[in-house]
């Protein structure tokens, strides 16, 4: 099956069906080490700071998740 065909078949999914695709692949890169810039560094040290001053502020992953996934459920 030639890429056209396979993004043919793809689009056929729901949209809940496309982004569980989406995000297996996305698992499937291999990523490495990424380069940030010197404002998105100093953004992850403001929001570490953050979460330690009060870490009861910090939404666990799982719940962001489920949320984001309970919207293309419906």
């Amino acid at each position: 099956m030639i890429r056209t065909e396979i993004l043919a078949e793809l689009m056929k999914l729901d949209t809940g069906e496309r982004l569980q695709i989406v995000e297996m692949l996305w698992d499937s890169l291999d990523k490495g080490v990424p380069q940030l810039s010197d404002e998105q560094a100093n953004e992850i040290g403001r929001r570490i700071a953050e979460h330690d001053f009060d870490p009861s502020s910090s939404i666990p992953w799982e719940t962001v998740r489920a949320r984001l996934w309970s919207q293309f459920e419906r």
